[in-house]
């Protein structure tokens, strides 16, 4: 079988987009390394600054822990919610089901501001019963994310559910195996990867959620990307170059261990 090589206009073509989409990520580096105290490139001076200011200041390191703190909490509970009732359905099938998965899946669907008013007025009802969870509180702030994220754990799911055979489910209840049995050790370990995808989308779903964020929190709460929205429109901190570049670090560390890793396995 012949195999495809693509053409020098499509590689042109593939090399240009590539620089188009990555241009804004390399000029945010040398940004960071400016002497000044605002958003400039360094002229001839070079300064490590505004990365010392990311490990000195506190609010930097507690905004990250938070985010961190939040995103584990937010994503394990609604992947959890998202795979009892993706299971849930997948076994009894109802005959709303769909009614059922078009309700779970509305936060994906409606504008992101509409979700953040409403989860606004709930918070802050919530925090006349107890200031613990409510508005501008880290369980509030992951009760939020958790609404939002949930629906994309919910697709990938049901996702994995797709390329399960029935007739391995129908086998182990005729064999007798309990409902417990078979969700454990029958389904489960056959949508494993989809679990894990899930969980892992919805980490970083949390992690970069802003327009919910700005309207459940304040002063106490102050997550990562609130911080670093809030010195692009106070002052045009430069240190939010710095955790960029950070931050595109690590993206790329990961993704190179990923492709790695798959590469040994094959």
């Amino acid at each position: 079988m012949a195999t495809y090589r693509p053409g020098w206009f499509a590689l042109t073509v593939v090399a240009l987009a590539t620089i188009f989409l990555f241009a804004p990520l390399v000029a945010v580096v040398p940004t960071s390394f400016t002497p000044n105290r605002y958003l400039s490139l360094p002229a001839g001076e070079w300064s490590l600054r505004h990365y010392r200011t990311l490990i000195e200041v506190p609010e930097w390191r507690q905004s990250v822990a938070l985010s961190l703190w939040i995103g584990l909490i937010s994503s394990v509970v609604a992947t959890t919610l998202a795979t009892l009732f993706a299971v849930g359905v997948w076994l009894v099938q109802p005959r709303f089901s769909a009614a059922l998965v078009g309700f779970v899946l509305l936060p994906m669907i409606v504008p992101p501001v509409v979700s953040a008013v409403t989860l606004y007025f709930l918070l802050t009802t919530l925090s006349g019963v107890s200031t613990a969870i409510g508005y501008d509180t880290w369980p509030g702030v992951a009760l939020a994310h958790v609404v939002m994220i949930a629906p994309f754990a919910v697709v990938l799911v049901f996702v994995a559910l797709a390329r399960v055979d029935r007739r391995i489910d129908m086998a182990a209840r005729g064999m007798g195996a309990p409902l417990r049995t078979r969700v454990l050790s029958v389904i489960l370990p056959n949508i494993r990867f989809g679990v894990l995808s899930a969980l892992f989308l919805t980490f970083v779903l949390s992690w970069e959620e802003i327009a919910v964020t700005l309207f459940v929190t304040s002063v106490n709460a102050i997550t990562l990307p609130r911080l670093v929205w809030t010195g692009l429109r106070d002052n045009v901190d430069p240190a939010v170059a710095a955790i960029s570049v950070v931050l595109i670090a690590v993206t790329v560390l990961v993704v190179a261990a990923v492709v790695v890793a798959q590469g040994r396995r094959r």
